[in-house]
């Protein structure tokens, strides 16, 4: 048996992309002992939970308070997925991020070490910054990063302080890199390039991509590491399970590819002439933007996590046609699966 058969699992940020995927993954195991929690407001997020099982939803603030006041209540709790965090590159509200993403996740781990409780989080690809310094997860020296913006030194600031303390030892600290799929709908400009490209082909027959400020990369020939939100589950699920697993994982394809290599299939999938618009990047963004990412992962294989990683193509084309198309979500159709 796995530790995430033991007892409940908690997965903050639950309702949101990479949280609700999770579930997803944790119910094609057959797992729903699950407690959500989350920060719903005015977002129709709700909707990524709808065809998914588990046994609770908590407000984030509660799920504090309960912390706090009543933590018997939690008792049972074996695994938390701290995925919740606001997740936008273009956030400025520094007092916000400090608070969502840094101070939130302290508590969480502060009470997963004194419970001995499996800690698993999303850190980010963004604290690499530029790249300069290299995107490999095995060298502990993490002061020498230089995160391009807030929201990636929110997440730098807290692999720093888990570092600091030891901590990360106990942990699983997740570098996604450019993962897509679905359930990303409500992200408004966070949205992958794929979703934005499938809406933009059916307005306006055409896709628009920023062009290049940099020599070396021509229009849309910029680089990103792509992963499929299915990969990054199956990654995610297996760190969590791993004895071996602790620190700082990459998690992405290991391949880097164009813009132009993400947005091609999604043309062939929607059977549309490939037509593209570079416009100008707007200028606050011009000097924190990354031209090329590619993960290390041999730090995952080593673990153990031996599955093949899908070719860009087909990861595209299965979200177009199975998910963008008929307007779908993870989990539609899981019932039947899960209950037999």
């Amino acid at each position: 048996m796995s530790v995430l058969e033991e007892g409940k699992i908690l997965v903050t940020g639950g309702c949101g992309f990479i949280g609700s995927a999770i579930i997803w993954g944790l119910n094609q195991m057959g797992i729903d002992n699950i407690l959500v929690t989350d920060q719903l407001n005015k977002s129709d997020k709700f909707k990524n939970l709808t065809p998914l099982y588990f046994d609770d939803y908590m407000e984030a603030d509660l799920l504090l308070r309960t912390l706090d006041r009543a933590p018997n209540l939690l008792e049972d709790i074996k695994v938390i997925f701290h995925l919740g965090a606001c997740s936008s590159t273009t956030e400025t509200n520094s007092r916000f991020l400090i608070t969502n993403n840094y101070g939130y996740s302290k508590r969480m781990a502060q009470w997963a070490r004194i419970q001995g409780i499996r800690f698993v989080y999303a850190s980010s690809a963004a604290t690499y910054g530029d790249g300069s310094k290299g995107m490999d997860d095995e060298d502990e020296d993490l002061s020498q990063l230089r995160p391009l913006n807030m929201y990636a030194y929110s997440k730098h600031l807290f692999d720093r302080y888990l570092q600091r303390r030891g901590w990360i030892s106990n942990a699983v600290g997740i570098k996604y890199f450019n993962v897509f799929g679905p359930n990303e709908g409500h992200k408004d400009l966070m949205r992958s390039m794929v979703h934005k490209a499938f809406h933009q082909i059916k307005e306006r027959g055409c896709v628009r991509l920023f062009k290049s400020y940099h020599a070396d990369y021509p229009d849309g020939e910029q680089k990103r590491d792509f992963l499929y939100i299915k990969d990054a589950v199956a990654m995610t699920l297996h760190l969590a399970k791993s004895p071996k697993a602790c620190g700082l994982f990459n998690v992405g394809s290991g391949r880097a590819s164009s813009w132009l290599d993400l947005i091609r299939p999604v043309f062939e999938a929607m059977q549309r002439p490939m037509s593209i618009d570079f416009i100008d990047m707007p200028a606050s963004l011009r000097d924190k933007y990354q031209y090329y990412t590619c993960a290390k992962i041999d730090k995952l294989r080593s673990t153990g996590y031996q599955a093949p990683i899908s070719k860009l193509s087909d990861s595209v084309s299965d979200y177009v046609k199975n998910y963008l198309v008929p307007n779908l979500y993870l989990g539609d159709g899981l019932g039947e699966k899960l209950h037999s």
